[in-house]
């Protein structure tokens, strides 16, 4: 688990050069679970208390064995707790975002800084752009327990069960409901 926090403080935030130097660190074992492909799994909802807002979201792995599993299982529900609790999530990664919606939300960005000097301009509105990507894809979002997961990213609990598990764990997709929305 430390490790994990550890490599996305030294990578600054990065994902993707926390997860090269979780593989180094771990023997690639990351890099491995990663190529399999997960073929069993489990479909988990959370409907709120007051029947406004629900959630589906499927979880992949590679057996039934672990699909059964209680760590597994509690893993999936808490992952639709924290959608419905977190009506900004639209993607499950950040591939999923189309071209054309990071486009458009950079050009937003892009006009928001105009009045900054050209030096820094880019650099905000790429940082205004990372910013907005935490808030929309589920696997850079601090899980709403903070409490429970000390702020850990969804991304982090999954590489953590995917550890623990020996498999590769896939947050494959979610669908939010909300009455009136």
């Amino acid at each position: 688990m430390m490790d994990c926090k550890a490599a996305l403080q030294e990578s600054g935030g990065d994902l993707d050069k926390a997860v090269e130097q979780l593989k180094v660190k771990l023997g690639k074992q990351v890099g491995k679970l990663a190529g399999r492909e997960t073929t069993e799994g489990t479909v988990q909802s959370y409907i709120h208390a007051n029947g406004k807002v629900g959630v589906l979201v499927e979880v992949d792995c590679n057996t039934d064995f672990v699909a059964r599993n209680e760590d597994f299982i509690a893993f999936a529900k808490d992952i639709a707790l924290h959608i419905a609790a977190s009506p900004t999530t639209r993607f499950v990664s950040e591939d999923e975002i189309p071209d054309d919606d990071k486009q458009a939300e950079l050009r937003v960005f892009e006009q928001q800084a105009a009045d900054k000097p050209e030096n820094v301009r880019a650099r905000i509105a790429e940082g205004k752009l990372r910013k907005w990507m935490e808030e929309v894809v589920l696997l850079h979002q601090p899980h709403v327990n903070g409490d429970k997961y000390e702020g850990k990213t969804i991304e982090q609990l999954r590489a953590e069960l995917a550890g623990q598990t020996g498999e590769n764990v896939v947050v494959r997709r979610f669908a939010r409901f909300q009455v009136g929305a």
